[in-house]
């Protein structure tokens, strides 16, 4: 595959090691190349295009235990952890049975970036956003993180229940808008948005802040806490969350439950008269 930003060559692993490119810009897709017998999992409906000789199968859980001897009651528990974390209790594997290379491709559905982590890289467990999986290599496990803390599981942005990513293979995930990577040293502290925590790694401790005096928190437009993360562990931060880009979309609909509102139209209501609305 050709030399971009992200692209990868292989290494052994006890998850399919998997060749892979990132395509785009703000609406980005990421393809994976297959040897013979090798699979990727991908969330139901990412898909973009494959090879032929690439078949499709639909699977009960997360399609980490397929072949692992986990049998029915692992899948069960796999696709428990899925329904907790508001995902579809199935999951599409994507296995090249052909000759030679074949690829796949999967999209992201919301404008940012698909960010691809080698999980032995980051201790083996990625916490994330819940919409966060987009797609990874085989072997890959999506399990459920519970947030300790009662007050960060209330008011942290993504409640009590976050994806737990683990492995050493690849995983693909999705964060909206433009994507930071920090890097924190034992005991350093970042304030970030709650909903523009995207992931973190294992080591980090996750918890709430007040965001400054009570002036500051009803009239300052940046909510009541902040998320207060500790190293050391890495941290990557949206810029876009999903639920700020939906929020503002219901908001400009406002009254008019999503219809022309005229807006930069000398006519504006009179306008859409004019056009049958």
């Amino acid at each position: 595959m050709s030399n971009s930003p992200w692209s990868h060559s292989r290494s052994s692993a006890v998850s399919d090691d998997i060749d892979f490119e990132i395509k785009g810009q703000e609406l980005q897709f990421v393809e994976i190349e297959l040897d013979p017998g090798e699979s990727a999992v991908a969330e139901a409906g990412a898909m973009v295009w494959k090879d032929a000789s690439i078949e499709m199968t639909t699977v009960f859980g997360d399609g980490s235990q397929s072949g692992a001897g986990g049998g029915f009651m692992g899948a069960l528990l796999g696709a428990g952890k899925r329904l907790v974390t508001g995902e579809s209790l199935f999951t599409t594997v994507f296995t090249h049975h052909g000759s030679g290379k074949a690829r796949v491709s999967f999209a992201a559905p919301v404008p940012g970036a698909i960010v691809p982590l080698k999980l032995d890289e980051v201790g083996g467990r990625l916490i994330c956003q819940k919409d966060a999986f987009l797609c990874a290599a085989k072997g890959v496990s999506i399990g459920v993180h519970f947030q300790q803390r009662i007050m960060t599981g209330l008011f942290g942005g993504e409640g009590f229940i976050m994806q737990k990513l683990e492995g050493d293979g690849w995983v693909f995930v999705q964060m909206g808008g433009t994507v930071i990577e920090r890097e924190l040293g034992p005991g350093e502290e970042l304030h970030i948005d709650t909903g523009c925590v995207a992931a973190f790694t294992a080591g980090i401790d996750f918890d709430l802040v007040r965001a400054g005096s009570i002036k500051s928190m009803f009239f300052g437009g940046e909510g009541v806490f902040f998320a207060r993360l500790r190293g050391p562990g890495k941290v990557w931060i949206q810029s876009l969350p999903f639920s700020r880009l939906a929020g503002r979309m219901l908001a400009a609909a406002g009254s008019y439950g999503g219809q022309n509102r005229g807006e930069g139209s000398l006519l504006g209501g009179l306008g859409d008269i004019f056009d049958g609305d």
